[in-house]
């Protein structure tokens, strides 16, 4: 059993040492610990502290090119290397390496395929009140929408199978916490999370430069996810507005007209038509970007299988959508 920790980083010289020391070298039903470091264009020395330290893979990217970027590049070098599990954590040392051990269990016994390791948001005294509602809003959002119950979407402290992180395709360049567990939902893996700790804060986030623009773009992904996997529904909800208008002012018209004014009242016949016919387009569109979308999983169950050749893992499959598709742990239990 051969586990990966990756650490994505940028300008990360400072902090990357601790985040090494407090990474543990064994642990319980684990041969073997790795640790792998994707560097996104640091200007620093970054990379030669990586080195420094011993880390066993470095990877630059070269140039900067976004989180989400880094994160499935990681990813992807880890299935590459072997890993059977593949623990995410961050350079600037902000999740507790201490929890590690209790991330991974629920991947060893089988039970789980992802584990998110869920921050005590309201404890963490650099998160600003309205961080925090933040937090809270956007995880019972993304929750609802994915099927699942996890308190931490945004968590960058998790740990994925093997099969898990072959059947991830990721097109955010922002980040990939939220499109990650959308997309696991809609597959129906097993997720689950455990309580962890963090440390002091070393710096401040890069990723949140205001809460407006943050509320923004987590928005952004979260409504490109859902008309990516929901595309029909998505499309017919935006017709529904066109066809009561347009329905609403049809009626007008025959009402006018039965009462001998319809020619007085032809725009509004016109208005109906225009988005009447407007409605009709959305539905259409929503068929064939349903189709779509079904051909886009068909593509993604050929990606993963040709990933499975590649890599030579012979797994537990992932469950059917007849089994539970999310299990909540606690570090406790």
């Amino acid at each position: 059993m051969k586990l990966i920790v990756q650490i994505c980083c940028f300008n990360e010289e400072t902090t990357l040492p601790q985040v090494i020391a407090d990474l543990p070298r064994e642990l319980p039903g684990v041969d073997q610990v790795e640790f792998l470091v994707i560097d996104d264009g640091s200007t620093d020395q970054t990379v030669a502290v990586a080195h420094r330290l011993g880390v066993h893979h470095v990877y630059p990217l070269g140039q900067k090119r976004g989180l989400a970027v880094a994160y499935m590049t990681g990813i992807t070098k880890a299935l590459e290397l072997g890993a059977d599990i593949i623990v995410n954590t961050d350079g600037d040392n902000q999740y507790n390496a201490d929890g590690l051990g209790d991330l991974i269990a629920p991947i060893l016994a089988g039970r789980l395929d992802i584990v998110v390791g869920t921050r005590p948001i309201d404890d963490i005294e650099h998160f600003s009140p309205l961080k925090k509602r933040l937090q809270r809003w956007g995880s019972r959002v993304v929750g609802q929408f994915a099927g699942v119950h996890l308190p931490d979407m945004t968590s960058g402290f998790r740990a994925y199978s093997a099969e898990a992180a072959m059947r991830l395709h990721i097109f955010s360049r922002y980040t990939a916490s939220l499109e990650i567990i959308i997309q696991a939902g809609r597959m129906n893996m097993r997720m689950g999370s455990i309580d962890i700790q963090v440390n002091p804060k070393t710096r401040e986030s890069r990723l949140i430069s205001s809460s407006g623009r943050y509320v923004w773009r987590q928005a952004w992904i979260i409504m490109r996810s859902y008309v990516t996997y929901k595309p029909l529904r998505t499309f017919c909800y935006a017709a529904t507005a066109p066809i009561l208008l347009g329905g609403g002012l049809c009626v007008r018209f025959l009402g006018h007209y039965l009462h001998g004014n319809g020619i007085g009242h032809i725009q509004s016949l016109i208005l109906a038509a225009i988005l009447l016919i407007a409605a009709f387009l959305m539905i259409v569109l929503g068929i064939i970007a349903d189709l779509l979308s079904t051909n886009r999983h068909l593509i993604q169950e050929a990606i993963f299988l040709q990933r499975k050749s590649i890599y030579h893992r012979d797994e537990t499959p992932v469950p059917t959508p007849e089994e539970p598709a999310q299990l909540t742990m606690s570090a406790q239990s």
